[in-house]
């Protein structure tokens, strides 16, 4: 089969698609991933091929939002959503819908190169509505690969349940969609937002209760190509305790709506009897003028190979930290940092048993090393951690993955 991935160009929308495409290609199958061509080297590094699409003018400000913190505050205000508590959604889906609306001109440029390449399947991230279009122009079957939580089919769910698009009702998706749809001659159907099926490596137990069919995957983690320093390969002689709280300015989202400073932080962390290891955005970093001995500062450190030999890990409620910790079987203290799903990913790890929450609004210095200490002396959360683990790993892996996506694909190609 030719399989043809769509990425929005992003580190955490990239790397979660990158073992499965490792897996089909070992498979025997032809790939080929999308993505803005400011961001092939994304893709090119994990040693797959690269399809630019657009030009550098084209969503100039996606490939750089991690790294905008002006940008990635909005974009947390308009894009996090708590099912279980959604006063906004109405304002949220039409802000969403304008959002994916962004990428609409890469329609034009996936039509010519699903009609050259004919791929049998696309996959595509949330974001890039754009590939079902092009999938449905050339004949393929496609679906979306989420990376967090299916807000979009929550939120679309809620705008057919308030009576969108029926008695002239205003449906924000007749604007996101007629574009494309007029240019092709083509009908709107519900698969063209949200795919033929979806491919989610989210745990069952937090998957949305929505009329979508899923097929569930494993998440596997993946760090891109950077090489670890040595000491992430000794066991260390104390206790290691990670702080990680992603690759752009959510640390300093956390340590401004907290009012605690991280060399406050720091310091605290390191009156533990442990190993600390913090690793955030360098701005952040350059804040601490005197590192304790006990205390590693990093930018980065891929996180699949440093939780192995960490006891417990501080983090912001992200799904690629979320599911490596788990993975590893490591006890999470989440301080869930509104972006997507977050705060619904920490109460879970909490209802498991395998770590605790601590919001943003009480976050203090004092609490946050007595739940280090409860998560590193309580046998509690490390028999929670690897239940957590036990519970993820029933979904199948990548390569068991791959034969279920080819009676899928043969299911839902024209």
């Amino acid at each position: 089969m030719r399989i043809l991935f769509t990425a929005f160009p992003a580190t955490a929308h990239v790397h979660p698609l990158v073992p499965l495409a490792w897996a089909l290609q070992n498979a025997g199958h032809e790939v080929r991933v999308a993505i803005h061509p400011d961001t092939v080297h994304l893709v090119t590094e994990a040693g797959l091929p690269a399809v630019p699409l657009g030009s550098s003018e084209t969503l100039a400000g996606a490939a750089k939002w991690n790294d905008n913190f002006e940008m990635l505050s909005q974009l947390s205000d308009a894009l996090f959503l708590d099912t279980d508590d959604a006063p906004r959604w109405e304002r949220q889906w039409q802000g969403l819908c304008g959002m994916l609306g962004s990428f609409t001109p890469m329609v034009d440029d996936l039509v010519e190169f699903c009609r050259g390449w004919q791929p049998d399947l696309v996959v595509w991230d949330p974001f890039c509505v754009a590939a079902g279009v092009a999938a449905r122009v050339t004949g393929a079957a496609h679906a979306r690969f989420l990376w967090g939580q299916d807000n979009i089919g929550w939120l679309r769910a809620k705008s057919l349940e308030a009576g969108a698009g029926r008695d002239g009702a205003q449906d924000p998706v007749d604007a996101l969609m007629a574009p494309m749809l007029e240019r092709y001659g083509l009908e709107y159907s519900e698969d063209l937002l949200l795919g033929r099926f979806t491919i989610d490596p989210m745990p069952q137990a937090l998957r949305l209760p929505l009329d979508v069919e899923y097929a569930p995957i494993r998440r596997v983690s993946y760090n891109g190509n950077t090489v670890a320093p040595a000491w992430v390969h000794r066991r260390p002689e104390k206790p290691r305790v990670l702080l990680t709280l992603g690759m752009g300015g959510r640390g300093r989202q956390l340590f401004d709506a907290a009012g605690v400073s991280f060399p406050r932080v720091v310091d605290a962390l390191a009156e533990l009897d442990v190993e600390v290891v913090a690793t955030l955005h360098q701005a952040v970093l350059d804040t601490v003028t005197s590192v304790p001995d006990n205390v590693r500062l990093t930018e980065y450190v891929p996180l699949a190979q440093v939780l192995p030999t960490c006891s417990a890990v501080i983090h912001h409620g992200g799904g690629g930290t979320f599911a490596a910790a788990a993975a590893a079987a490591v006890p999470q203290l989440v301080v869930p940092m509104p972006m997507w799903g977050e705060s619904i990913t920490a109460r879970f790890v909490a209802d498991r048993g395998a770590g605790v929450v601590v919001g943003t609004e009480e976050f203090d210095t004092a609490l946050l090393t007595k739940q280090v200490t409860r998560l590193l002396t309580e046998p509690e959360f490390r028999a929670g951690a690897r239940e957590l683990r036990a519970e993820i790993n029933r979904a199948p892996d990548p390569a068991a993955f791959v034969p279920v996506l080819e009676e899928l694909t043969l299911r839902h190609r024209s």
